[in-house]
């Protein structure tokens, strides 16, 4: 046993933790850090362009790889700006691990520079976040924090490496194992679980999130296929089973299908697995499955009953719930209700229209174009798109910010998951206003010669807060046009071709970077986009789509309504008690 430095420590400790790609950006006090790793051939240094955009792209690799994720940046601001992707990774249970530099010991509580307290600012919004006090505990407290960010629910767990500390000497021990627990099932609990779903007539799987993470994908088809349930998603949990399959139903909540709002609203048991039965997924939450006994399986035993009072309480990983629901489900007579729950999907399909140069035809075209892929959306009318229209199987993956809704986290997501995955395909869909949000990271996809395919659906507004605006503000068109000048006459609301042109140009834009830039106008060149994107293999190609400045993700539930008070056509005049009701 030699004396190395913290710096050297953290070194070692993140190559037996098996990290081969580091997101970091530099600074004063992490200075030490980057100096440790200088000329290491084992571990792949990524240096983005901002720290939002690093941990956007750490976020990226842990989703699409099923690794823990990576990032170090200095102190001070540096620290603080990973705080929304914190809260972005942590809300959607990605296990990161976020290293921060810190003034020395001496120095801290005395305003020095570039000192603020990270330990304080992210407990609310992380799993566990620690400062390194002693050189004595560096090593401890680093493989607590791999175990902790991995294990359970998994989650983001911020270390706090003063400068004093990265420059001490100590033991170059780092321990294997340490004593903390995974979860376990309670078989009582599953017992009740599967009585419950072996006597229903009307049952319903929803499946969040929790499936995905667990990677049960398969165990949960299997679970489907065995009992022939339909299958009902939340957008986090779309692609927990093909969405090509008969059993599959749609998605829920409150941009959700027809035929899935209804069946949960109609099931006589919603058996849930690894959701948080947020707002957006329950509408009114006195009315949702109002007629039904609930079972919710969650590894996190605080979100069960927090917002959907549960029947049958099932604290449990994903994954194991599954394999032990497997060994005593049987299969149930529920024909006729799978049958009727398929007569609302074909009579109440969600569909654009094929005219035009639609949202739903370029996805469509990236189902067709990209058969193993990652793709990473933004937030807004271009996320609930992708969640309505992309297809998912074992071989295409979505990443979306699900919990928190960070705007501009599509692009750098997107690199954090070529990084991962440099054989597969990676498609970004993204609005334009978010685009802008992090669009200084196409500098980061160039220079690591990362050919991902950016798709921008260009409608020259903030698409989901002007559809809002339209539908329960009276076209009251408040900040979300992006084609606005000073010059522009006020409360305007009525786009037209007299608009000033779009800031800034996207396609002079990519080239400038060094990526490819395409503009299509019409739908009868999304093809040959995509297919000129495809022969870009060592730069990012952004193709920009100018689609309907009005288009509207439909359908939709107003604020406060239940599931079933849906707004199938935004051509359609709103019912006169939910307008009322809305304003209320």
């Amino acid at each position: 046993m030699k004396e190395i430095t913290g710096a050297d420590l953290f070194v070692k400790a993140l190559k037996n933790e098996k990290v081969d790609v580091l997101f970091a950006y530099p600074g004063g006090q992490a200075i030490d850090l980057f100096d440790a790793l200088y000329g290491d051939k084992e571990i792949e240094v990524i240096l983005p362009r901002h720290e939002q955009g690093l941990i956007h792209a750490a976020d990226g690799y842990a989703r699409s790889t099923g690794k823990v994720g990576v990032c170090l940046v200095t102190s001070g601001p540096g620290a603080a700006n990973l705080v929304t992707g914190i809260a972005t990774a942590n809300y959607d249970s990605v296990p990161l691990v976020c290293f921060t530099g810190q003034v020395p010991t001496n120095l801290i509580g005395k305003n020095a520079f570039q000192e603020v307290d990270i330990v304080r600012i992210t407990q609310s919004i992380c799993k566990y976040a620690v400062m390194v006090q002693r050189r004595e505990a560096l090593a401890e407290t680093i493989k607590k924090a791999f175990i902790l960010a991995r294990t359970g629910r998994p989650g983001v767990v911020v270390v706090d490496l003063p400068k004093d500390i990265q420059q001490a000497y100590g033991s170059d021990a780092y321990p294997k194992e340490l004593g903390i627990g995974d979860c376990t099932v309670y078989m009582g609990q599953i017992n009740q679980a599967a009585e419950l779903l072996n006597h229903a007539q009307k049952p319903v799987f929803l499946i969040g999130g929790g499936v995905n993470i667990a990677h049960a994908n398969k165990e949960m088809t299997r679970l489907a296929e065995l009992t022939g349930v339909p299958v009902v998603t939340t957008i986090m949990g779309k692609g927990a089973i093909p969405t090509t399959h008969s059993l599959y139903v749609g998605n829920l909540g409150i941009h959700g299908s027809y035929a899935a709002n209804w069946a949960v609203s109609n099931c006589d048991l919603l058996f849930s697995i690894g959701t948080r039965f947020n707002d957006r997924i329950t509408g009114k939450t006195e009315e949702f499955a109002a007629g039904a006994k609930i079972v919710h399986i969650d590894i996190d035993a605080a979100n069960i009953s927090r917002n959907i009072p549960a029947d049958v309480p099932v604290v449990a990983d994903a994954r194991m719930a599954l394999c032990s629901l497997l060994e005593k489900a049987h299969p149930l007579s529920v024909s006729k209700w799978v049958d009727e729950i398929n007569r609302w999907k074909k009579e109440y399909k969600i569909d654009m229209g094929k005219s035009g140069l639609t949202p739903q035809r370029v996805i469509e075209a990236v189902n067709e174009t990209f058969t193993d892929a990652v793709i990473a959306t933004d937030v807004g009318q271009n996320q609930l798109w992708a969640a309505q229209f992309l297809a998912l199987d074992e071989n295409r993956q979505m990443l979306t910010s699900g919990g928190l809704g960070t705007m501009g986290y599509g692009l750098p997501a997107a690199i954090g998951a070529k990084l991962g995955n440099p054989h597969k395909d990676v498609v970004v869909i993204s609005g334009d206003g978010g685009m802008q949000m992090n669009l200084q990271e196409m500098a980061t996809a160039v220079v690591y010669e990362l050919p991902i395919v950016i798709c921008i659906l260009n409608n020259g507004y903030l698409g989901n807060v002007r559809q809002w605006q339209e539908m329960f503000y009276n076209r009251r068109y408040s900040s979300t046009c992006m084609r606005y000048r000073r010059s522009c006459e006020t409360g305007c609301n009525r786009p037209d071709r007299d608009c000033p042109q779009y800031t800034p140009d996207f396609i002079r834009l990519a080239e400038s970077y060094g990526a490819k830039g395409i503009r299509v106008t019409k739908a009868e060149d999304i093809k040959a986009a995509f297919e000129s994107a495809r022969k870009n293999t060592k730069a990012p190609t952004v193709i920009e789509f100018i689609i309907d400045r009005e288009a509207n993700v439909m359908p939709i539930v107003p604020p406060g309504n239940p599931l079933t008070d849906m707004i199938l056509d935004s051509g359609k005049e709103m019912p006169r008690k939910v307008a009322e009701k809305t304003i209320m």
